[in-house]
């Protein structure tokens, strides 16, 4: 049952995700999956974003969404 939240979980977040940086592939996502500290190294790889405002980015996400 733990292991079916967690599936739901990363589903909203996945989705949340998109929502905000639909440039991410789901080949990023799944990448990302459980990895919540590689996010910036994806934005900055998409969006070419400095590495302070994807950390930022990725921080202020994180922790909108409880994501860790």
């Amino acid at each position: 049952m733990n292991s079916d939240r967690t599936a739901g979980q990363w589903k909203q977040i996945k989705g949340n995700i998109k929502e905000q940086w639909g440039k991410l592939t789901d080949d990023d996502l799944t990448q990302l999956e459980g990895h919540s500290d590689q996010l910036a190294g994806r934005l900055q790889e998409r969006y070419g974003l400095a590495r302070e405002e994807a950390e930022r980015q990725a921080r202020d996400f994180s922790t909108r969404h409880n994501w860790h």
